[in-house]
């Protein structure tokens, strides 16, 4: 009877736990391959940049273009300059699984024109050379640091630490070598047995030891036949496949490009254990110039130059930024007020902030000569901004503007920088300001008066 009581008791509660017993949380179905069906057209501009489009768009969808480049989304675009039968690779995914699917791409034709972009030319040479190599730049100031994420004041640049000249040497990192090559957009890195990565990496590599310049370098083995891909846009981005990295590795492998011109590539890159920071490094050619000091890295930026600059006996060497691109020609359009020989001709690049630099030899001085003026042949009317800047700190620099009044002829602009201190030993311009790919424009008789 005690027994029976306990039972009566006991049953409200059981039944109340089992009423409150949850079911047990499943991860759903996985994709099927029909799931991961695709189809593919030829985009209007180009019957070798193929269109791919995921049948189930509520599916994260990955795609391998069977080219060395890969790409996310339902809808994908892929290149392929050379004519041939690429398998194409869609794998989806979803909370249960993934699935992939295939098919052959047949290119019927070379069409060598997609290949002459003007960033694939100065990352890997372009087609007359094939393929370029890149280091560390050790020999500059600022080659190496990390800023704010998302950017602060001081925009690209690494405003919380940047690292001096060979300041990292003996932590695995200036002997370190980067090819890009053109054909099938391949990938080497080039480690020399070792690489410089964040503290917060080291579980992640065996053999990780703390050197005496901050951070770790591990052993690691050189990382042959990887595939670079570029994606421009108002943020262009630069990716290395597989295991490959640049430089500092802080768990990612792809790199903002903030700069890039023949001879600098400057890169942008976040931090995957601390979001609120983003990491800067320099690249310079392999032979651009050679490091005397057998530290190993180029050192870029060495030459530099004195106003007035008119292009016809001396070629100045200016840094592009914002995917501008330059070249020093023939004057297009010997007429008016300029019928010289030479000038720069500068294709705006993809950023609203496009441009280019060239450093001098000593800081400008306006205690007497207080303006800047240089011809311009512009496409369309609108600002043209002047900036002086200390080379030493960016944070340092004067910013004014010009208005280009006439279009498709030459004309003479000029800035005042009356009071400006005597430390500007950089003139960086933009032609086409707050404009994205504004077009070509054409520079000339650079001057102080």
């Amino acid at each position: 009877m005690k027994n029976a009581a306990r039972l009566l008791i006991a049953l409200p509660f059981i039944f109340w736990v089992m009423g409150c017993k949850k079911d047990d949380p499943t991860l759903g179905d996985p994709p099927t391959t029909a799931d991961a069906a695709f189809t593919y057209a030829a985009s209007a501009t180009s019957d070798n940049i193929i269109v791919f489009t995921a049948t189930n768009s509520d599916l994260t969808a990955k795609w391998d273009f069977g080219n060395g480049t890969t790409g996310e989304g339902t809808t994908a675009t892929a290149t392929y300059p050379n004519a041939g039968t690429y398998t194409v690779v869609l794998t989806v995914f979803n909370t249960g699984g993934s699935a992939s699917s295939q098919q052959s791409v047949v290119i019927a034709q070379d069409d060598a024109t997609l290949l002459d972009d003007p960033i694939y030319t100065m990352l890997t040479g372009g087609v007359s050379v094939g393929a370029k190599t890149w280091v560390i730049d050790s020999t500059r100031d600022a080659h190496f640091g990390v800023g704010p994420n998302p950017i602060g004041a001081a925009g690209y640049y690494p405003e919380y630490y940047a690292a001096g000249k060979l300041e990292k040497t003996g932590a695995g990192f200036y002997d370190d070598q980067f090819v890009f090559t053109l054909a099938g957009f391949g990938f080497d890195q080039l480690t020399n047995g070792s690489v410089y990565i964040n503290s917060n990496q080291a579980p992640n590599f065996p053999d990780a030891a703390q050197t005496n310049v901050g951070d770790y370098e591990a052993p690691y083995a050189d990382q042959t036949g990887e595939n670079w891909t570029l994606v421009q846009g108002a943020d262009t981005t630069l990716t290395v496949s597989g295991n490959s990295f640049l430089g500092y590795y802080t768990g990612v492998n792809t790199y903002r490009i903030v700069r890039i011109s023949e001879n600098e590539l400057f890169l942008r890159y976040e931090d995957a254990a601390s979001p609120d920071l983003a990491w800067y490094i320099r690249l310079v050619p392999s032979d651009y110039p050679v490091d005397t000091t057998g530290n190993g890295g180029g050192g870029g930026g060495g030459e530099k130059f004195s106003l007035p600059i008119d292009f016809e006996t001396v070629e100045p060497i200016f840094t592009t930024f914002g995917n501008s691109s330059y070249s020093i020609i023939a004057n297009p359009d010997a007429s008016g007020i300029n019928t010289s020989s030479k000038v720069l001709e500068t294709v705006h690049g993809s950023e609203t902030w496009a441009g280019l630099f060239v450093d001098l030899e000593n800081p400008l001085d306006f205690s007497t000569n207080t303006t800047i003026s240089l011809k311009v042949w512009a496409p369309a009317t609108g600002a043209f901004r002047f900036k002086i800047e200390n080379s030493a700190n960016t944070n340092e620099f004067v910013e004014v503007d010009a208005q280009v009044t006439t279009a498709n002829a030459w004309q003479e602009i000029s800035v005042s920088f009356s009071g400006a201190a005597n430390v500007f030993d950089r003139l960086v311009i933009f032609p086409g300001w707050d404009v994205a790919n504004a077009g070509t424009f054409y520079i000339d008789d650079i001057v102080q008066q």
